[in-house]
């Protein structure tokens, strides 16, 4: 089984780490590399990849809107999402999304609870964020979008039927799909300080979310093993040999 991430940068990622432990609890004669791919080049690498034998690859930023391209099917969760973090390699290249249940799975954990008629406040609208709004919408809960582009949010809202930040009532789970440098302003930054919980979806040295807030959030660790989890399931459940017998 030959895996891989691909993005940039790709040096911090511990998915190499994660599934290779996978792998050895699975017993299964395998290999998973970081690849860094700049921006534009998703496409031409990915199809390589098929042709190099890969079974799959993860997809990391910057790249998880321009893989799309390079698949010949998306999966309902890549669809709803447009964006890809999963690609399986076989007759087709199929781009599939396990952002959104990763994110599910770490706060149910959390709660030890469903999220469903949860409240729950997303920061930002790009591709990990519409795969947890697409996830969260389909289990139920009431959904608030926070972004800095008002066009971009309205569309995001009426996509996965959220509603615009209300800062007059803010929700009490927040989830932070920002990047690390990214800082915060009142009363935006009053609302997270008073979440019942914070989780931002950057993990080990890049979250960085607790020191501007002064408080304890939840870092993306949790996130990214479930979801890295369900990636593998998947490899594992539709991966097939390559048929090379001439026709």
């Amino acid at each position: 089984m030959r895996l891989a991430v691909i993005g940039d940068p790709v040096d911090h990622s511990r998915s190499p780490e994660i599934h290779r432990r996978l792998l050895r609890e699975a017993e299964i004669d395998g290999s998973y590399v970081a690849i860094r791919v700049p921006k534009s080049n998703a496409i031409s690498v990915v199809r390589r990849m098929r042709m190099d034998g890969y079974t799959g690859c993860n997809v990391t930023y910057p790249l998880k809107e321009e893989a799309i391209h390079a698949c010949d099917r998306l999966t309902d969760e890549a669809e709803r999402a447009q964006a890809v973090n999963t690609i399986l390699f076989g007759r087709e290249i199929v781009g599939h999304n396990t952002d959104g249940i990763g994110a599910r799975t770490a706060l149910e954990t959390l709660l030890d609870e469903s999220i469903s008629l949860r409240r729950i406040g997303v920061l930002g609208y790009g591709a990990t964020a519409r795969a947890i709004l697409a996830q969260f919408e389909e289990n139920d809960a009431y959904l608030y979008l926070w972004g800095r582009d008002a066009e971009k949010v309205e569309a995001a809202c009426k996509r996965y039927e959220a509603k615009p930040w209300p800062y007059d009532n803010p929700p009490e789970i927040v989830i932070s799909t920002l990047p690390p440098e990214v800082r915060f302003e009142p009363p935006l930054l009053e609302a997270l300080i008073g979440a019942d919980l914070v989780m931002d979806c950057n993990y080990g040295t890049r979250s960085t979310l607790n020191r501007q807030l002064d408080r304890e959030i939840v870092t993306g660790d949790a996130m990214l093993e479930a979801q890295a989890q369900a990636s593998f399931d998947y490899w594992l459940a539709h991966s097939e040999p390559l048929d090379e017998s001439p026709i």
